[in-house]
């Protein structure tokens, strides 16, 4: 802590003017954005894993109060030039709301919070409180998408340290069977809750005991490591103690138990660590004008004034500009989508007279809030049997996006499918050209019927945005965007397409002549949908 005494700064006259520009700007930013604002804190009250978002301005606020009496000697200086930064984050803002992708809509909207700072105060107000800014950037709610490869990894980790100890293992994707019991790797178990709150103390912890960046540096990449291994270390515990109890402890409510205590634990020998290498405060800073004569106090004031002024401007139009795109496709009629019993080369919907394809296993998707679905078999002439499944979005929003992580072909938890993606592939269109997809492989966790096969799905899944069909996310979102640019509007389709034919060859087959058949008649039908709003 500084052993200077605090200082007030509204007896210091070169604040008296440059506190209320400053706040006034702020606050226009919240109230044009709060939009984004409203979601980011609606994520944190509902999602443990960024509950601890509540606590990143009450942080930031003690850490710059901290400095007040470095910030006291300092003369605030507008910044001019960094209005270009002000107008890059608020078009970032703008592309990010027109692709529909609220991280980056939230990180340009704390971007902007941020660059208020050296905008108005000045470069050298920001840089003494430089880490409690950047510390704004725990506010946004990010990483959900890690959770599927962070889930593969812990289970990677356990099921090779189970057969290292002896214990055989029979695994099929995120489920593994050991002797006296079955396990699922589920999101809770992927650590990413650990690896978030450990990075946003240790990175605090960093900055209030060091002074050498090389040693924030190292402490902080510790902090994101050591959550990972702690996670895989968890599991296998966990794991080991319900096999060795014959599953009469680290089961039900203290397996979260065991888990949190033990996470507290790790995280604690970190900081006693830590803190072998802790280092002093800094000294006080003297009075600084940064190398150059300072303006006259009324000639700052006006320059803080029109910067502020200007600030004000660059916010507004991408705000403008994205509210003018939302009312007009808000106008638009609610999606109708109804799948023919009949497609294309005979291919005809089951229980359709002449359909002779053999049933297939009920499977429900779970994509998240769609406008419109429409979900149908079908029969083809060699007899097999694909099933379609379309999610249309329209008027997409935080609750309702095309690209989404909530987006998936089988529930986190689910007890009745097991998903084992695949990768992706390119197939014959039927037309000369290629088509990507993303496959996976869905099996049934429990058996068929007697004398029946176990049901294992071969799926195909992409997009269908402006009238062509796309593979990837990006590449889905990037269509999206460029879409409504153009004034098509933000209309899109998530396609999945999916066989049993008893093998996966042979399903595989079953779609690549689906495919061939019904691109066209599938574009066509979305098309229609579009073009009705």
């Amino acid at each position: 802590m500084s052993a200077i005494p605090a200082t007030d700064l509204k007896a210091a006259s070169p604040w008296r003017r440059a506190l209320p520009l400053f706040l006034l700007l702020e606050a226009a930013i919240l109230l044009l954005y709060r939009d984004t604002g409203e979601t980011m804190v609606g994520i944190w009250w509902r999602s443990e894993t960024f509950a601890h978002a509540f606590l990143v301005l009450p942080i930031s606020l003690w850490l710059v109060w901290r400095r007040r009496a470095d910030l006291a000697v300092l003369a605030p200086r507008a910044c001019p030039g960094l209005l270009l930064a002000v107008l890059a984050a608020a078009l970032a803002w703008l592309l990010a709301r027109l692709v529909v992708t609220d991280v980056v809509a939230q990180f340009a909207f704390v971007g902007l919070l941020i660059l208020a700072v050296p905008a108005v105060l000045g470069l050298e107000v920001a840089g003494v409180i430089l880490f409690p800014l950047l510390f704004l950037f725990f506010a946004v709610p990010f990483g959900e998408f890690v959770v599927p490869t962070m889930m593969s990894w812990t289970a990677n980790f356990v099921v090779t340290a189970l057969q290292f100890t002896g214990i055989p293992v029979y695994r099929e994707g995120q489920h593994f069977i050991i002797p006296n019991g079955s396990w699922s790797v589920i999101d809770e178990c992927s650590g990413v809750r650990y690896l978030m709150a450990s990075f946003m103390v240790g990175t605090l912890f960093a900055y209030l005991n060091y002074r050498s960046h090389w040693r924030r540096g190292v402490f902080m990449v510790i902090s994101l490591l050591m959550p990972v291994l702690a996670n895989w270390l968890r599991a296998y515990l966990i794991v080991m103690l319900a096999y060795l109890s014959d599953n009469r402890i680290a089961t039900g409510i203290d397996h979260i138990l065991y888990g949190w205590v033990f996470f507290g634990f790790i995280i604690f020998l970190m900081f006693v660590v830590g803190a072998r290498w802790a280092e002093p405060d800094a000294p006080p800073r003297p009075a600084s004008t940064g190398g150059r004569p300072l303006p006259p106090q009324p000639a700052r004031d006006r320059a803080m004034a029109l910067t502020a002024a200007a600030a004000v401007v660059l916010v507004l139009l991408p705000h403008a500009a994205a509210g003018l795109l939302l009312r007009q496709e808000l106008i638009a009629a609610p999606a109708r989508l109804v799948l023919p019993a009949a497609l294309g080369a005979g291919w005809q919907a089951q229980g359709a007279q002449g359909a002779q394809g053999a049933p297939l296993v009920a499977f429900q998707p779970r994509f998240s809030n769609p406008s419109v679905e429409a979900e149908r078999a079908y029969a083809g002439p060699g007899g097999a049997a694909v099933g379609v499944d379309i999610a249309y979005y329209r008027n997409q929003h935080e609750g309702r996006k095309l690209v989404s992580s909530t987006n998936r072909l089988v529930a986190m938890r689910s007890d009745e499918w097991n998903l084992m993606p695949k990768g992706r592939r390119e197939v014959s269109d039927g037309h000369g050209g290629t088509l990507g997809v993303d496959t996976a492989e869905i099996l049934a966790l429990a058996p068929g019927e007697p004398g029946t096969h176990r049901p294992h799905l071969v799926a195909w899944h992409f997009y269908w945005v402006d009238g062509r069909f796309i593979a990837g996310d990006v590449a889905a979102k990037l269509a999206g965007g460029l879409a409504r640019l153009q004034g098509h509007g933000d209309e899109g389709a998530l396609v999945l397409l999916y066989a049993d034919a008893g093998s996966v060859p042979a399903s595989e087959a079953a779609l690549q002549a689906f495919v061939q058949a019904n691109l066209g008649p599938l574009n066509a039908l979305l098309l229609k949908t579009r073009d009705a709003r």
